[in-house]
């Protein structure tokens, strides 16, 4: 392990792993598998625990939809001992935009620089007296 590796893992929880989560899982974890965004999962070793070490970021929709079901006890198997299929209506994985200039904004909201559209006249706003 780098001195650059050492700190990140000490002073950050979002970059991966921390010492704690390095130190369970060298204790009690027993790898399972990793997916293509190079996420790798454990489960602990004669107990029911799953969880997974992000590649990079911590940011929980980096999980595939295969290792998903396993990690939230969907299914007993993981993808790596049973072949997964994903259906026609998954979306293949997106990085959450939120917090991004890719985030949704809805209409009126002060992030879109446009203004409202007039509502249809079925409301009236309510004025103090």
């Amino acid at each position: 392990m780098t001195l650059k590796t050492f700190l990140l893992e000490f002073f950050t929880w979002w970059n991966g792993q921390t010492l704690g989560t390095r130190f369970f899982t060298w204790r009690k974890g027993e790898f399972v598998g990793e997916d293509e965004l190079g996420n790798k999962y454990y489960r602990e070793r004669g107990g029911k625990r799953r969880w997974v070490i992000y590649n990079g970021e911590a940011e929980a929709s980096r999980s595939t939809s295969d290792w998903h079901g396993w990690l939230h006890y969907r299914v007993d198997t993981p993808p790596t001992k049973e072949p997964y299929s994903a259906r026609p209506w998954q979306a293949p994985y997106q990085p959450n935009p939120t917090g991004t200039p890719a985030a949704y904004h809805p209409p009126g909201s002060l992030a879109v620089p446009r203004p409202r559209e007039e509502g249809s006249g079925d409301y009236e706003a309510w004025r103090p007296e």
